[in-house]
C-alpha cells in the first residue's frame, strides 16, 4: 500500500495505491497524520488505484472527515470503483462524503 499526499489546484490530494486493510492501516494512518493535523484546504481522497478497503480503512477516511469539518473544509472522494462504491453504500459512508468525478 502506497499513500501519497500532494497539493494540487488548491486541494490537498491523497492518492491511495493498493489494498487499505487492517495490516497496513497503522502505517497509512502515520503517513497521512501530517495532513490530518493541518487541514488547510479541501481534501480529495483519490481512490483510482485503491483495490480494497477494510473497516480500518473506512475509519481512516472518517478520521480525515472529522478533522476537516471543524476547519470548514470539505472531503471529496474521486475515482471510486464500482466495487468500492458498493462498500460505501452498504456501510452508509456514501451519505457522509461528497464525490467528484
Amino acid at each position: 500500500m502506497t499513500t501519497t499526499i500532494k497539493e494540487e489546484n488548491n486541494y490537498q490530494v491523497v492518492y491511495f495505491d493498493g489494498r487499505l486493510d487492517t495490516a497496513v492501516s497503522t502505517q497509512v494512518q502515520k503517513d497521512i497524520q501530517p495532513l490530518v493535523d493541518d487541514i488547510k484546504s479541501d481534501v480529495i481522497l483519490d481512490c483510482e488505484k485503491l483495490q480494497y478497503i477494510s473497516s480500518s480503512g473506512l475509519r481512516i477516511f472518517l478520521g480525515i472527515l472529522k478533522n476537516a469539518k471543524p476547519t470548514g473544509h470539505h472531503v471529496y472522494i474521486r475515482n471510486l470503483s464500482n466495487d468500492l462504491r458498493q462498500v460505501f453504500t452498504i456501510t452508509g459512508f456514501i451519505n457522509l462524503f461528497e464525490f467528484k468525478d
